[in-house]
């Protein structure tokens, strides 16, 4: 998530402008999460599916050069 779009619910300001603490802890939390990796913010499942869909496509173009 990006929080060039949050509202805080402490100052009512953008996320982004860090205006008070709540603002300033939320935009360092979440730009920590976005430093952590492409594959951070994917859950399980979604994981579990992209390594279906690979391996689909893999035997897919396994299949196609037989």
């Amino acid at each position: 998530m990006t929080y060039d779009r949050l509202v805080c619910a402490n100052c009512a300001a953008p996320v982004n402008e860090g205006r008070c603490p709540v603002c300033r802890a939320s935009r360092a939390r979440l730009q920590q999460e976005q430093e952590q990796g492409m594959f951070a913010g994917l859950n399980p499942v979604m994981l579990v599916a992209l390594l279906v869909v690979l391996l689909g496509a893999l035997a897919l173009l396994a299949h196609q050069s037989v």
